[in-house]
């Protein structure tokens, strides 16, 4: 069974080192959520981070996964003075080891969202010149909901390329962190609590939702969007969404189940738990499920026993293994 996973991260040293500033501004949590003592359970080397050949493909081959669609972390945090320049740089790199690695790799471009006017243009070249599938945004910008008017013609662009949104968790900003999930916490529960346990999952749905809600998709009927995470929890509210949201209330042209169900692929990023499938299943089927396993903050050991020892029918497995992404990202 071939195995395509595209939740799968790289961090560009430059890009890192320009956010950080940033990004400490807006979210308190963000470094340390990636750091052993403050974050995620498991917590990649920068040479696992940068990696974009032998380690990285070894690992690939040792558990199973034929290929990864990578994408690049932190950008929405960069200056917008020095953005574009590297954004370029970055969707650079990733052509480069796609053409090193044709057969394993391909990838999202990153996009300057903190200079709005200069993403369009971007995610243009990277699609029709350097042959990127798709555009992987890392959280809000200037506390922004891709929602606001200036991020539109991102949205615009997308559309007419037919190349899908992966909207990606980031640590809470500084004011949603404070109000939400700190209130005198012990430090290290309240990173785990903003970012992996529960507050960049929720934020990510609320960033969808706020899309939806603000009619993003009646503009762009046609755009797809892909949540990681099982769906960044709004499965779970799927039906209480079109109760206290009818169209009627929204104004809008579908409900909210239908924009999930026709505009939105889902992937487990790596939560490998049999719950969430059964649930997802039921409510949303698999013909819009894809895999993926968010190396390497997880580890790709047991991510292709899973899928291969579910309880799913043989076709539905190879729908979500390769085929969902094939389709939609014409790999």
């Amino acid at each position: 069974m071939k195995l395509i996973t595209i939740e799968e991260h790289t961090l560009d040293t430059a890009v890192a080192r320009a956010s950080a500033g940033r990004a400490a501004e807006v979210s308190p949590h963000f470094g340390s959520a990636y750091s052993p003592a403050g974050g995620l359970p498991y917590s990649p080397t920068p040479e696992e981070l940068e990696d974009l050949d032998e380690g990285r493909i070894a690992d690939m081959d040792e558990h199973g996964i034929d290929m990864q669609v990578l994408s690049n972390l932190t950008t929405q945090f960069l200056p917008a003075d020095v953005a574009p320049e590297l954004v370029r740089r970055v969707n650079d790199r990733l052509a480069a080891a796609r053409e090193r690695h044709p057969d394993r790799f391909a990838a999202f471009a990153s996009l300057p969202t903190s200079a709005p006017e200069e993403a369009p243009a971007e995610l243009r070249r990277a699609v029709e010149e350097l042959g990127h599938v798709g555009t992987l945004i890392h959280g809000r910008t200037d506390d922004e909901f891709l929602s606001a008017e200036r991020f539109d013609p991102i949205l615009k662009a997308a559309a007419d390329l037919r190349v899908p949104v992966y909207l990606h968790p980031a640590p809470p900003t500084r004011g949603t962190s404070v109000a939400n999930y700190e209130a005198g916490l012990d430090p290290v529960v309240a990173t785990r609590f903003a970012t992996a346990g529960w507050g960049w999952h929720n934020e990510s749905g609320i960033h969808f939702l706020h899309l939806v809600l603000g009619g993003a998709l009646d503009r762009y009927p046609d755009l797809q969007f892909v949540l990681g995470h099982w769906g960044e929890m709004i499965p779970w509210f799927l039906d209480r969404l079109d109760e206290a949201l009818p169209q009627r209330a929204t104004g809008l042209d579908r409900t909210i189940g239908d924009y999930v169900r026709q505009n939105v692929y889902y992937t487990p990023s790596g939560m490998f738990t049999t719950p969430h499938l059964r649930f997802c299943t039921d409510v949303l089927g698999t013909d819009r499920m894809i895999y993926s396993v968010d190396y390497p903050f997880v580890g790709n050991a047991g991510a292709r026993g899973f899928l291969e020892d579910c309880d799913l029918p043989a076709d539905a497995k190879l729908d979500i293994a390769h085929r969902n992404a094939e389709r939609l990202l014409g790999l």
